[in-house]
């Protein structure tokens, strides 16, 4: 007698495979049963969440289908986010979002591109990872909805600041195009007026008027960078969940403030799963990508392909890290194998963030405090 196992018993029954191609405008859709069948494309308009259940009902007749038969889709992450995937889940369907730079491409110069091939690629690959071959794609874990919600804040100042940066490098060049450098203080405007050009002239009237309305854009964003200041400070860590102790712990080591504790946790530790350090350092785009083939073999750098927010981030932590904890033991051998140099030290850098990345996780899921790291003293 022979024996099947839950895995192969499990991809022996029928299933229904549909694939999302999303666009603005309007949504195709490739159904299957399985690898080596054609597929049935549809489209429908975006959103259009009706005529996306009568579309299965559809193909569940098409390919005759006993009634209930699961039903496994995926789509690539992108501007729609995961409320299609919440959508899915809550009607029973199996859903996979996909990392879009994980997902096999044919290497050729010039490959063709429509959205029916894409379709038919992501169908293939999605019959053989429910066939058990997981290394086709990369699934992305997606969060709650109170999850995905706390991020917003730390990343709308982020945006706002950088923002801040590009307006005030704007009003410098608009100067620096008529020969005049002025500091962008809360005097801008009156600075600007008693300014005046190689021969003696005023400013024109023109770039005088460019620059007022250039500056109450910078007026709005420094208003809003303190309403969100202001409500960066009224956050408090709530002690009996996991995300509010996971800030609470950071912030009891030198050299790491509200900010980054509350960054790190709502972005990676407060939902992740993280399994190891690799893992984690790839999911920030902080690992090595080397080159090697034959008799060629280079380092490419990192790979710069996971969350952006957390890597600016540990960047900026990786030198107060320094600053603040120089006897630890990733400060000492920071010093001992980059500190010859600045180019070494910039490339070192991000070593060091990678290195106190994994250290950081380790001491809110275990305790385990980085080796030399001194902890802030209590307040009374």
């Amino acid at each position: 007698m022979t024996t099947m196992t839950r895995t192969q018993e499990s991809t022996a029954l029928p299933r229904l495979l549909l694939a999302f191609e999303l666009g603005q405008r309007t949504w195709k859709l490739g159904f299957t049963v399985g690898l080596g069948q054609r597929p049935r494309v549809r489209e429908i308009p975006a959103g259009a969440v009706d005529r996306l259940a009568e579309e299965i009902r559809r193909a569940t007749e098409r390919w005759q289908l006993p009634a209930g038969a699961p039903v496994v889709s995926c789509y690539e992450a992108g501007r729609d986010g995961f409320w299609l995937h919440r959508y899915l889940v809550a009607r029973g369907v199996t859903n996979y979002v996909i990392d879009s730079s994980s997902i096999e491409v044919n290497r050729r110069a010039r490959r063709a591109k429509t959205d029916r091939l894409d379709l038919g690629g992501l169908l293939s690959l999605l019959a053989r990872y429910v066939h058990g071959d997981h290394r086709v794609w990369h699934v992305v874990r997606v969060p709650t909805v109170r999850e995905e919600d706390a991020r917003h804040l730390h990343r709308t100042w982020e945006m706002i600041q950088q923002e801040r940066n590009r307006v005030i490098n704007r009003l410098k060049g608009l100067l620096a195009t008529q020969g005049v450098a002025l500091p962008v203080t809360g005097d801008f405007l009156t600075r600007v007026a008693a300014a005046r050009l190689w021969d003696g002239a005023a400013l024109p009237p023109g770039l005088m008027a460019r620059l007022a309305r250039v500056w109450a854009h910078l007026e709005l964003l420094t208003a809003q960078l303190r309403e969100l200041a202001t409500a960066r400070a009224a956050l408090q860590p709530d002690p009996t969940t996991v995300p509010g102790r996971y800030v609470e712990q950071l912030q009891t080591l030198r050299g790491v403030g509200a900010i980054g504790a509350w960054l790190l946790t709502t972005e990676i530790f407060g939902w992740r799963e993280i399994q190891n350090g690799r893992q984690l350092g790839a999911l920030v785009g902080v690992v090595p990508a080397p080159y090697q083939s034959g008799d060629t073999s280079h380092d490419q750098g990192i790979t710069r392909a996971g969350n952006r927010h957390v890597r600016r981030l540990m960047i900026q932590l990786a030198w107060s890290w320094l600053r603040y904890q120089p006897d630890s033991a990733l400060s000492r051998w920071y010093r001992d194998r980059f500190g010859r140099g600045p180019r070494l030290r910039r490339i070192g850098i991000v070593a060091l963030a990678r290195k106190l990345l994994i250290a950081l996780w380790r001491y809110v899921a275990t305790g385990a405090l980085p080796e030399g790291a001194n902890l802030k003293p209590r307040t009374a």
